[in-house]
C-alpha cells in the first residue's frame, strides 16, 4: 500500500499536468451574441468576436469633398444589406481623407436607413488575416449581412498572408459567403510596396507571371474608390462643416484664417487635419464634441 505522502506526490504531478494541458488547449470560443452589437472586432485566438459598445465615427453627412466615392460605396453597401448582388470594395489613396471613417459611418447609416441592425460590421486586423478562414466558418450561417473590414492594408516583402484573402474573396472551393462582404482601406492601390513589383520583375524567371499573381489580389477587389489630397477649398468646406455640426459658433473669418494657420503648421490638409483642428478649437472655446 502507498504511503499517504506518496499519494500527495502523485496528485501533485496531476494537478500539474491538468494545469500543463488546460494551457496547451485553447478554451473553446464563446458564441457571438450578434444581438449584443452593430461592431465587433475579430479576436483569433480563441476565435471571438468581441462586440463593440461605442464605435468610433462620425456621421456620413460630415465626411466633405468625397462625395462621389461616399455615394459609391452608400449605394454598394445598401445593395447588399438588400439582399442584392455587391462587390467587395479596396479604398485607396491619399492619408487621412476619411476611407476608414466613410466605411464606418456608410454602414451606420444603412442600418438607418432600413431601420434595422441586421448589417454587421466586424474588424479584422492586418496580422490576423491569415485567421479569415476561421472567421467565415463563424459567420457563414448566421442570420445577418457582415462586412468584415480591415483598415490600412498592405503586404510586404515574404508576406504570404495575402494568399488566404485572395481564397477568401473569390478563389476557394467554398468561396466568399453570400452574407459577406470584404471592405479595405490602403495607402497603395494594389496593396504591394512598388519596390517589392519592381524586385519580383528583375529576380523571377518569368517576371510577368510573379508580379501578376500579387497584383491579381487587388482585381477581386470590384469597387475601387480612390481618395485623393484635397484642395484647400475642400479642406475649409470640412472645417465649416464640423464648426457648424458640433455648435462651435466662431466668426467665419476667424475660422477660415485660424484652420488656414493650423494646416500650414501641419504641412498637410485632409479630413484628418480638419478635425484635429477643431478638436483643438472646441478644447480652447470650452466646448464638447459629443
Amino acid at each position: 500500500m502507498s504511503a499517504p505522502s506518496d499519494i500527495a506526490a502523485l496528485n501533485e504531478k496531476l494537478d500539474s499536468l491538468i494545469d500543463l494541458i488546460s494551457r496547451a488547449v485553447p478554451a473553446a470560443p464563446v458564441p457571438a451574441d450578434f444581438e449584443a452589437a452593430d461592431a465587433f472586432v475579430w479576436s483569433p485566438n480563441p476565435g471571438e468576436l468581441m462586440p463593440v459598445a461605442k464605435v468610433n465615427r462620425v456621421d456620413i453627412a460630415l465626411l466633405c469633398a468625397v462625395s462621389h466615392v461616399r455615394d459609391l460605396l452608400l449605394d454598394n453597401t445598401r445593395r447588399f444589406a438588400k439582399g442584392l448582388p455587391a462587390n467587395n470594395a479596396l479604398l485607396w489613396g491619399a492619408r487621412g481623407m476619411g476611407k476608414s471613417s466613410l466605411v464606418k459611418a456608410a454602414q451606420a447609416a444603412v442600418n438607418t436607413e432600413l431601420g434595422s441592425s441586421t448589417l454587421k460590421l466586424i474588424e479584422i486586423h492586418r496580422e490576423d488575416i491569415e485567421s479569415l478562414p476561421k472567421l467565415m466558418t463563424q459567420i457563414r450561417l448566421a442570420p445577418y449581412r457582415f462586412i468584415v473590414f480591415c483598415d490600412d492594408l498592405s503586404f510586404d516583402h515574404d508576406d504570404t498572408s495575402y494568399k488566404s484573402l485572395k481564397a477568401v474573396l473569390e478563389g476557394g472551393i467554398e468561396g466568399r459567403p453570400e452574407n459577406v462582404l470584404f471592405y479595405a482601406t490602403s495607402n497603395r492601390r494594389h496593396l504591394l510596396p512598388r519596390d517589392m513589383m519592381e524586385n519580383e520583375r528583375s529576380t523571377a524567371i518569368n517576371p510577368s507571371e510573379a508580379v501578376e499573381e500579387k497584383v491579381s489580389l487587388s482585381d477581386r477587389f470590384g469597387l475601387w474608390l480612390g481618395f485623393h489630397k484635397c484642395s484647400q477649398d475642400d479642406y475649409l468646406d470640412m472645417v465649416r462643416g464640423y464648426a457648424s455640426h458640433y455648435g462651435l459658433g466662431v466668426d467665419e473669418e476667424k475660422l477660415r484664417a485660424e484652420a488656414l494657420e493650423w494646416s500650414t503648421t501641419r504641412g498637410s490638409r485632409s479630413g484628418r487635419v480638419a478635425h484635429q483642428f477643431i478638436q483643438d478649437l472646441a478644447g480652447r472655446l470650452g466646448k464638447s464634441l459629443d
